[in-house]
Parts: C-alpha cells; sequence; structure tokens
C-alpha cells in the first residue's frame, strides 16, 4: 500500500528549500526526543511505537464486546470530552455513508453514536435524554479520572436515566468503562458495579489516545475496520522510522516547514478540507496541535475550514485579510463513489460545458483554483496528499498529525505532551460552583 505524501510546491515562494534543509539539526533534535524517549513529556510517549506493538488480544476483545452488545441496541453513547471522544468521532463521522436524514425507513447496519459530556449545555442533555426514552442504547462512558466535571455530569444523568429503564442489573450490562487501569473514581466506579472496562494507557495522553480502546471501541460500535486503521497507522509509522531523508518523510518535512513559516510571522494555520465529512477530522486535529504547541506564550493558532462551503464565508478573509495565515489542504485523491453532471436540454444554468464530467472533478478543480488564489494572495499552501478515505488511510492520517505535532513541538521548545492552561478555568469553575476544598 502506498503512504500519504506532503505537498510543499505551493509555499516556494515564502520559504527556501536551503530554508528547509537548515532546519536538519532542529529537525534531529525533535527526532531523537521521541526516539530515546528523554524529552519534555516523555512519560507520555507510549502512542509513538503503539501501533507496532497493538495488543492483538485488545482488539479481538472489543469486537467481541461489540459484537455481543450491537445486536441489542439502536444507539451507543459515547461520554467523553477532548481527546476522550474527538479522535473517534472524527473518523465515524469521516466514514459514515448512512446518512440517517434520508434513510429514516432504513434499518442502520450499526449503532447510531450519539455524543455527551462534551458540553454542559442543559437544553443539549434533556434532549438526548428524551431521544433515549424510545431507543435502546449502551453506554460507552471514557475518562481517566472519572471526574472530568462535564462528562462525570453527563454519566450520572445517564446512569440515573438508564436504571430507570432497565433497572440496576441489566443497566450495568449496558455500560462500557474505559479509564485507568488502577485508579481514579471510574476505575472505582466499573470495579464495584462489574461494568466491562477498557484501559487507557499510562503513558498515552488523552489527544494521542484515538489508536488506543478510547477510539476503537467506539469506532468499532460504528462499524469502522479498526484493525484495518491499525494496519495503516502501523504501515506508515514503520516508514517514518526508517526514513531520514527530511523531503521523502512528510510529517517531519511539514513540522518543518510549519514552523519555518510561524518564524515568518504565519501564526495562524487553517487546515482546509473539502469534503464535509473531514469536518470533525478538522476539529480533532485543533484539539492535537493547540493543546500541544499553545503554551509558554508561543504557538501557531489551528483553525479550520469546509470548502467550497466556507469559500463563500472565511474565504474572503482568507483571500485578502491580515497575512499572518497559512493554509493546509487535506486533499484526498479517489472519491469513495461515482457521480456525473447530467445533461439538460435547455442549458439554462450553464453548465452543460460539464456534462459527463465527475462532480469530484469540479471539487478538485475548485480546490486547485483555491489554492492557486490564496497562494497568489500572500497565503503559503501545504497539501496532505492521501490516496483514498478509508480506514486504512485514516489511520495513516491521524499517526501523521500524531507524530509530526510531537516534532513541530519539540521544534518549537515546547512540551507537546502537557497542558496546564487547561486547568485555569477548572479552578475558577469550581471556586464558583463551591466545590468542597477549593
Amino acid at each position: 500500500m502506498s503512504h500519504l505524501k506532503i505537498d510543499i510546491s505551493h509555499i516556494s515562494k515564502f520559504v527556501e528549500l536551503s530554508e528547509i534543509k537548515a532546519s536538519k539539526d532542529d529537525l534531529q533534535k525533535a527526532l531523537s526526543f521521541l526516539k530515546n524517549k528523554n524529552g519534555p513529556g516523555n512519560n507520555y510517549l507510549g502512542w509513538v511505537n503503539l501501533p507496532i506493538e497493538q495488543d492483538s488480544a485488545i482488539i479481538d476483545n472489543i469486537l467481541k464486546d461489540v459484537e455481543g452488545l450491537a445486536k441489542d441496541i439502536d444507539v451507543f453513547v459515547v461520554i467523553g470530552i477532548g481527546g476522550s471522544y474527538l479522535g473517534a468521532r472524527a473518523v465515524i463521522e469521516a466514514l459514515d455513508d448512512f446518512m440517517m436524514c434520508c434513510q429514516s425507513d432504513e434499518k442502520r447496519p450499526y449503532p447510531q453514536i450519539i455524543y455527551a459530556g462534551h458540553n454542559l449545555c442543559q437544553d443539549y442533555l434533556f434532549r438526548l435524554l428524551k431521544v433515549l426514552d424510545n431507543k435502546s442504547y449502551a453506554v460507552g462512558v471514557i475518562s481517566k479520572s472519572g471526574t472530568t466535571t462535564e462528562p462525570a455530569v453527563a454519566f450520572r444523568m445517564i446512569k440515573q436515566h438508564m436504571i430507570k429503564k432497565y433497572g440496576v442489573k441489566k443497566s450495568k450490562n449496558r455500560i462500557i468503562a474505559i479509564t485507568d487501569k488502577a485508579k481514579g473514581a471510574l476505575k472505582s466506579m466499573a470495579d464495584t458495579e462489574g461494568y466491562t472496562s477498557y484501559v487507557i494507557p499510562d503513558d498515552v495522553g488523552g489527544r494521542y489516545s484515538v489508536l488506543t480502546p478510547v477510539g476503537l471501541f467506539p469506532m468499532a460500535m460504528a462499524g469502522v475496520d479498526i484493525r484495518a486503521l491499525i494496519s495503516g497507522a502501523k504501515d506508515l509509522a514503520k516508514h517514518l522510522a526508517e526514513t531520514d531523508d527530511i523531503f521523502k518523510n512528510p510529517a517531519a518535512l511539514y513540522a518543518i516547514c510549519r514552523n519555518i513559516l510561524y518564524r515568518k510571522g504565519k501564526q495562524v494555520e487553517i487546515l482546509a478540507a473539502y469534503q464535509p465529512a473531514l469536518y470533525y477530522f478538522i476539529e480533532w486535529w485543533k484539539q492535537l496541535f493547540g493543546e500541544s504547541e499553545g503554551k509558554d506564550n508561543k504557538g501557531i493558532f489551528p483553525a479550520g475550514v469546509t470548502f467550497t462551503t466556507d469559500l463563500h464565508s472565511m474565504g474572503q478573509y482568507i483571500q485578502e485579510g491580515v497575512r499572518n495565515i497559512f493554509e493546509t489542504t487535506l486533499h484526498i485523491e479517489n472519491p469513495k463513489h461515482n457521480l456525473e453532471l447530467p445533461k439538460e436540454n435547455e442549458d439554462l444554468d450553464g453548465l452543460n460545458y460539464l456534462v459527463r464530467r465527475q462532480i469530484d472533478f469540479i471539487n478538485k478543480m475548485a480546490e486547485k483554483a483555491t489554492i492557486m488564489a490564496h497562494v497568489s494572495g500572500g497565503v503559503p499552501n501545504l497539501s496532505v496528499v492521501v490516496p483514498r478515505l478509508n480506514a486504512y488511510y485514516l489511520g495513516q492520517l491521524i499517526y501523521f498529525f500524531e507524530y509530526s505535532c510531537a516534532l513541530s513541538g519539540y521544534m518549537l521548545g515546547v512540551n507537546p505532551f502537557d497542558q496546564p492552561g487547561v486547568e485555569a478555568y477548572k479552578k475558577n469553575m469550581f471556586k464558583l460552583l463551591g466545590k468542597p476544598g477549593v
């Protein structure tokens, strides 16, 4: 199988090849931190070899538990926030062909995935509970501690709903806990109540956890081929580890280029996709880079757009606004489906010149035209080239961004694996709520 690639041809007006080559020493230091596990945050590097060392027994157990549970439910509720749900949602929504809004009379082949615990909106939770009144459902609660406010509130509410609906004993068989292996409130609850549980590895932080049971269990419940996902990540992990040439290592090249652009005043990176299905992949990417790099008054601000939709809103700013931005485009080479534009005799909309053209061809030309326009307007553009949107290549894409994010953070001079700033709002919130001991 081929690997994804990085196309840097559209930054040539902004970055010289000599500048990329001159970054080799900084890159080697960052690579050494990862390989030798001696850099800042080195106790959270379990994700580096995870795809290669993935325990097949864990995959087997997930698939077995999913098979046993899925046949009896219509909905699976994923309770988590940040890295505890974004990775799974990114993959599930990228691969879900089944549009329920248009298929109301047809049974889904897998349970519908609904998300909770990622906000504190009362109306959202109220509506969710109303939906669950009339659905057969199970829950996957994901939290290392079990005390993070958003998922803890959602789990308490949904657990009580479940007990009223199914009773205490049956409810226990409908709850999957993904948590710490030895400690924490959720671990204690799982042991006491007898929930089926999976472990979040100690050496893998939340935003790097999508290839652990945190992401794999919900994805398997949604019908994602998690073996193919792991295989894609594994193949790219081996390629990156074995490739010393900067220009043949897409993660290293991406990390170098974005750091050079940052030093030249490009403080905002916009990740652009031309497939709406990648919306939540962009959200996952935003968390990955935002939490990893945004500290010590440093870091590139991660933003996202879905084109061509956002060309009719954010396109104006990108084209002619403040020149402190660069773009990275997710370029998917081959669509999943074939769809040609039909002919109309009167051609009132003037589209007959595109008759028998694939819609994807039109989309690709819009992508090419946009890159040309933005580059000419002073916006450098990188492209991540992915052969197709399937589980295998999504596995590659996940690992590519994880690896490049770690390298980029180290090259920036920060610890890519902590997030001390996240605690600031929590401390204030707990004081305002009157939490005991705060």
